[in-house]
């Protein structure tokens, strides 16, 4: 058998988190249904989170130049 390397990996760390089960139950009943693993779900959810916050954040830079104009 040869060995393939998978180039799609992304380098990745473990990192242990608790959720309240109601998320869970509710990630699950959405992972389920769309044929997603739980950890894309994560994923996918976590760097959403973080482009939001990364405009919000350009936005209040670009209000607090125009206000001081």
């Amino acid at each position: 058998m040869a060995f393939n390397l998978n180039i799609e990996r992304k380098e990745s760390v473990n990192k242990c988190v608790r959720f309240p089960a109601k998320v869970i139950t509710e990630i699950e009943k959405i992972t389920h249904a769309n044929n997603v693993s739980f950890s894309k779900f994560v994923i996918e959810a976590c760097e959403y989170a973080l482009q939001d916050i990364r405009e919000q954040e350009e936005q209040a830079k670009k209000l607090k130049i125009k206000q001081n104009n």
